[in-house]
């Protein structure tokens, strides 16, 4: 299956989103496919085998909807100097042209400039400008628009188109309604100051008066086309939008009017009572403001996207080495390094970069040469700046603060750690939520039943009423007061927002479903290794059996444990190397997975002086965890005391077994680990509980370590010697417990978080209802994981939750304001309290109450911005 996103211009409500959901799912080889009408994308995922994207990419347009492709190239305009005629531009345009990677050239001699399309990954932009400089010309400073936020921009000039077009519907549409209301209202009369020109008074000029509100109504269609292109043409395809609503209706007041008009020339000059011109024009301008504070507000749910964008500087300072220039016949030649700044997208894989103080790192890379602090607050909110030296990894985006610093670039454009994340909350925004179900089927069906609901109000009020004005003033309310709008944008602007939010955090939520999730968890599991505490375990306690020397039994266990990946092991060969022990050979390694290690290490004494060869004595040995040395049938002996008084200090016990020729296996001693908690691990685990969730720890550590681990923050559950390949199966047991905090029963059993940051908490990441992984832990355990935290600190679980919480109560406000607004507003419309003796809904308030309906949806959805955690 290949999983894919298209960019869809043209949508203008949920039902649209719908609608294309439908058709694109219907196609043979589509396995699934979401439109999310907040990001205006398509997120697919299809069989190549059956077909091809550009197949689902005509279907979108089939159904009258615009694909907009995202930029594959870069276009450069690049000024020339030396040309002459037009043959200069020819030659310029075929010496560029050959050069692979340009997709094409126009040299322009009237201006002297090259406009060029060309491939970044296939050419750089210095190339192109050696073809130019080739061919006999110079290549002037660059004007370059290349790798920008394309989204950005189309969002910009969208939001500038409304603005023009609302500006002329309000131009007109106020005289329009002046026009209308003042003679025909003697209230309004009484308040207006404005005098009113006699000519047009409709009781004695009727013609006129209808003549100059056709004038002033026709700029207002004309603005407001888009509406009858696109809503007639879904309605005619059979599958009317918000737009077929605004179309319908505004079109039956406009040629309700001209028929009014016409009865007019005809002499009859009370059909001047029957005209709606002004309805139609006040509804699309305000129809209009509405799309414009819509599209403002969409903007901004999306600025957390920007910021991260904004982070990254455009430029960096490349290091090229030439041979240098008169170097003598037979002399080793040398090489000079020359300072070139180049534009980002020029950087590549092995290209040694310069930062210098207070430069922004440009890619991902290792430091070669230079020693500095670096800030990486902006990726992983650790305040204090970090040392970095040779060998060292840098990101971009961070800051360079006090030394000059030389890097090897490993990762460029969209594979460095800031576009990974970029791409995580952007894919996180595109996502939906389960919450969302009810609303996507909602407008799914919306609109259709509105368009007859109006036709059925409008032909009940007729034959009640029996006039066919009251009949279209219905008509018209019904279909302009329907908001499918609202429901589309409930759920995906609050999950953009709050998305966006948590990446201010440092928190990524994968999706809208983790998102929903997290707050739903009565349970929530901790690693202990590198979770709740450091993950930098230090050796304590170096104890010796009876008879066994203590240095001995350190150098035996660290050259054994040189080969170990495990965080005990790579201690002990800490201690050993700070007391400058030397290192045995080892003969044999094998890693005892969940137990711990047995090697065969050999030992050298004597020096072979004189006729004595040196002796050579091969030691196996043992080293691991209580459950190593009850399933060899290991005996403590003696120091079984000493391993429970160890244990119960928090430290973990690495029991050590020689199995020596002619003595057999026996106990030669402990060494005792311990890793240090970290300071935000208490308070976290503490506002967890008060939160109401349980917590546990889960550990392949001994019992009586891991208690004494949890007493320290406060956990008083505690799964110990569990085998990694057991941490799911923990996991899946809590999930079936059935038992809720309070100890009621739960048909579904427990929701259960699992936190954790090694390659052996992957499985119960993802057996977990949420796996959470921390940003220090592995890529595994981050791939793995439903939320991913860039800090290493605990106090952004409950932040997690919190804002989990946060988003779905905005979600259900949305939800409940849009569901409310149209189940209370239709009725309204159609006459429901009219029928009671109240008012009749005028068509120009209910276009306004429709705008206004969607800008509160995103303007309450936007609140989000404001959350703040809650450190209890």
């Amino acid at each position: 299956m290949t999983k894919q996103t298209v960019a869809i211009g043209g949508m203008t409500c949920a039902a649209c989103a719908k609608r294309i959901e439908r058709a694109v799912g219907k196609l043979q080889g589509i396995a699934d496919a979401t439109v999310n009408f907040a990001t205006e994308k398509l997120s697919v995922e299809y069989d190549e085998g059956q077909l091809a994207i550009q197949d689902i990419e005509k279907k979108i347009i089939d159904v009258g909807y615009n694909v907009l492709r995202e930029s594959t190239k870069n276009a450069a305009t690049i000024p020339i100097g030396g040309m002459t005629c037009a043959a200069c531009a020819q030659r310029v345009e075929k010496a560029v042209g050959k050069v692979e990677g340009v997709l094409s050239v126009s040299v322009n001699i009237a201006t002297e400039k090259a406009t060029i399309s060309y491939n970044p990954q296939r050419v750089k932009l210095s190339a192109i400008r050696g073809a130019i400089e080739g061919a006999g010309y110079q290549a002037l400073e660059t004007e370059k628009s290349g790798a920008v936020d394309e989204d950005k921009q189309r969002k910009e000039r969208e939001i500038r188109v409304l603005k023009v077009k609302f500006s002329v519907a309000a131009i007109f549409g106020l005289p329009l309604l002046y026009l209308a209301m003042v003679p025909m209202d003697p209230i309004v009369q009484w308040l207006w100051w404005l005098p009113f020109p006699s000519i047009l008074r409709p009781m004695n000029y009727p013609l006129n008066y209808a003549l100059a509100e056709i004038v002033l109504v026709l700029p207002i269609l004309v603005v407001g086309y888009k509406f009858y292109t696109v809503g007639f043409k879904a309605f005619f395809q059979g599958s009317p939008n918000m737009d077929s609503l605004i179309a319908i209706g505004t079109s039956a007041a406009v040629l309700y009017s001209f028929y009014s008009t016409w009865q007019i020339t005809t002499g009859d000059f009370a059909a001047v009572d029957r005209m709606y011109f002004e309805s139609a024009g006040v509804i699309i301008a305000l129809i209009l403001l509405g799309k414009t504070l819509e599209a403002i507000s969409k903007g901004k749910t999306s600025e957390a996207i920007k910021k991260l964008m904004g982070l990254a500087p455009k430029t960096a300072i490349v290091i090229k080495k030439k041979a240098g220039e008169g170097t003598p016949e037979g002399a080793a030649s040398s090489e000079a390094e020359t300072e070139v700044e180049i534009p980002i997208d020029e950087v590549e894989i092995g290209d040694v970069i310069l930062v210098k103080p207070g430069g922004k790192i440009p890619v991902d890379g290792v430091v070669t040469d230079g020693h500095s602090a670096v800030d990486e607050s902006m990726l992983t909110g650790e305040s204090i700046p970090l040392d970095k030296k040779v060998g060292d990894k840098v990101y971009a985006a961070t800051i360079n603060k006090n030394g000059v610093l030389r890097f090897e670039a490993t990762k460029v454009g969209s594979d460095t750690a800031l576009a990974q994340i970029i791409k995580l909350v952007e894919d996180a925004q595109g996502s939906k939520a389960p919450i969302a179900q009810m609303a996507d089927i909602v407008s799914g069906v919306f609109v259709p039943i509105v368009c007859v609901f109006a036709v059925v109000a409008a032909a009940a009020w007729y034959f009640y009423v029996r006039d066919v004005s009251f009949a279209l003033t219905i008509f018209i309310s019904v279909l302009i007061i329907a908001c499918p709008c609202a429901l589309g944008l409930a759920t995906p602007t609050a999950i953009m927002v709050g998305t966006g939010k948590g990446a201010e955090y440092g928190i990524l939520f994968k999706g809208g479903e983790a998102l929903e999730t997290t707050h739903k968890a009565d349970t929530i599991v901790f690693d202990k290794t590198g979770t709740i505490t450091e993950g930098k375990p230090e050796v304590t306690d170096v104890v010796p059996a009876e008879g066994v020397d203590r240095t001995r039994l350190l150098r035996i266990a660290a050259s054994a444990e040189k080969g170990s990946e495990h965080p005990l092991g790579e201690a002990i060969v800490h201690k050993a190397e700070e007391e400058k022990l030397a290192f045995l050979d080892v003969k044999s390694f094998q890693a005892l997975t969940g137990l711990g290690i047995e090697a065969v290490v050999e030992e050298v004494s004597g020096d072979g002086a004189g006729s004595r060869e040196p002796n050579v004595k091969n030691t196996r040995l043992y080293a691991g965890n209580r459950k190593l040395m009850t399933e060899r049938g290991f005996s403590l002996g003696n120091l079984e005391a000493e391993s429970d008084r160890l244990a119960e200090e928090g430290k973990t016990p690495m029991y050590v077994v020689f199995d020596e020729e002619g003595r057999g296996p026996a106990l030669a001693g402990i060494i005792a680990v311990a890793d240090v908690v970290k300071k935000s691990s208490a308070e976290a685990i503490k506002i967890l509980r008060d939160m109401g969730l349980s917590v546990a720890m889960i550990t392949g550590d001994n019992l009586k370590t891991a208690n004494a681990i949890a007493r320290q923050v406060g956990i008083d559950r505690v799964l110990a010697e569990v085998l990694p390949q057991d941490k799911s199966n923990e996991v899946k047991k809590l999930q079936a417990e059935g038992v809720s905090m309070k100890g009621t029963s739960s048909k579904g059993g427990r929701k259960v978080i699992m936190v954790g940051d090694g390659i052996n908490d992957a499985p119960a990441l993802v057996q977990a209802d949420i796996g959470i992984a921390i940003g220090s832990g592995t890529d595994v355990a981050m791939e793995s994981a439903d939320i991913v935290l860039m800090r290493s600190d605990l106090m952004d679980v409950p932040t997690a939750i919190q804002l989990s919480k946060s988003t779905i109560r905005n979600i259900k406000q949305n939800l409940f304001w849009a569901f409310a607004y149209n189940t209370a507003g239709i009725p309204i419309a159609a006459g429901l309290l009219h029928l009671f003796g109240g008012p009749l809904l005028n068509p120009i308030l209910a276009a306004a109450a429709m705008s206004l309906s969607s800008v509160s949806v995103l303007s309450n959805a936007l609140r989000l911005k404001r959350f703040r955690p809650h450190r209890g």
